[in-house]
């Protein structure tokens, strides 16, 4: 980001509004398993404030936290962020891209959420702006899929990809390891599904079971029902996963965090900013690198 922009660029996060088919009732209810969406929001948003006065609020965070930043980008994290009538939308991404601030916008949405008009808007904003699709595949096996309450399945998360590239978006994916309903052998299948369509990064998550969710009661009624990776499982199965995974996605994460008081499980000692230098290593332990095994 820094190559290419000409300085460090920072994420200030905005909330619209917005919901998911699967919690409104269209595709279902309650929305996905894992979810608690203040798992990831970031103390310093307001929802109840405008978008503009939310960009004012979180730069005032984020200059103090990061006073080299050289531009802003709008991130619209929580929940669907295309899902809504149109208008709306357009209102949305224009009312942040009118903040001196911002250069750009990410948005992060469902693959089911895109519809040809709402990419078609986007490549138009993308001749001006920097914009970043973030689409939550979270699963490239269609059970687990199914087992957390998404309501689609891979085909559609590879469908949406390949639309948005097709019109010059770049499109970073979200996929979470470890979910109920996934075996080992159908997440690393997962690496070169994904290493197959026109991504230029990729999240990774650990499962983490957050207070208030499905999976997080489920699993206190019967923890047996929902595995749980430990510090030093994860990292070998990051590792597995990053040697099958092509070398020309780029990894923008590698784990995240919630806040402690909504963390019920796992409860590890490595801190996230450990998890980069332990995959390096553990690579270099075995000799291998990102796309060594890739269609192996």
């Amino acid at each position: 980001m820094k190559r290419r922009y000409g300085g460090r660029v920072q994420k200030v996060s905005v909330a619209a509004g917005f919901s998911c088919p699967n919690r409104d009732g269209v595709l279902g209810t309650g929305g996905c398993t894992f979810c608690n969406n203040a798992g990831f929001t970031p103390g310093y948003l307001d929802r109840r404030q405008p978008i503009g006065e939310q960009i004012d609020t979180g730069l005032r965070f984020l200059l103090r936290r990061y006073p080299g930043t050289q531009r802003y980008i709008a991130y619209f994290q929580s929940y669907s962020n295309t899902y809504g009538e149109f208008e709306r939308l357009r209102a949305c991404y224009q009312e942040a891209l009118a903040h001196p601030r911002i250069s750009g916008l990410a948005i992060g949405t469902r693959p089911d959420c895109l519809p040809d008009a709402v990419l078609d808007y986007l490549a138009e904003l993308a001749r001006e702006s920097i914009i970043e699709l973030e689409i939550g595949v979270e699963s490239c096996t269609d059970e687990a899929l199914r087992r957390v309450n998404r309501g689609h399945d891979f085909a559609c998360s590879a469908d949406a990809i390949e639309r948005a590239a097709a019109r010059g978006l770049e499109v970073t994916a979200h996929l979470i390891l470890g979910l109920p309903g996934e075996s080992r052998a159908g997440l690393l299948d997962g690496a070169h599904r994904l290493s197959a369509l026109p991504l230029r990064a990729l999240k990774l998550h650990q499962l983490q079971l957050v207070r208030g969710t499905a999976l997080a009661r489920d699993w206190e009624r019967d923890p047996g029902a929902v595995p749980l990776l430990g510090e030093d499982e994860y990292i070998a199965l990051l590792a597995d996963f990053v040697e099958r995974l092509s070398p020309d996605i780029l990894l923008q994460r590698l784990g995240s965090e919630v806040p402690p008081a909504l963390k019920l499980a796992p409860q590890w000692n490595m801190r996230l900013s450990e998890l980069a230098p332990r995959l390096s290593a553990e690579l270099a332990r075995r000799g291998s690198w990102q796309g060594c095994r890739a269609g192996q």
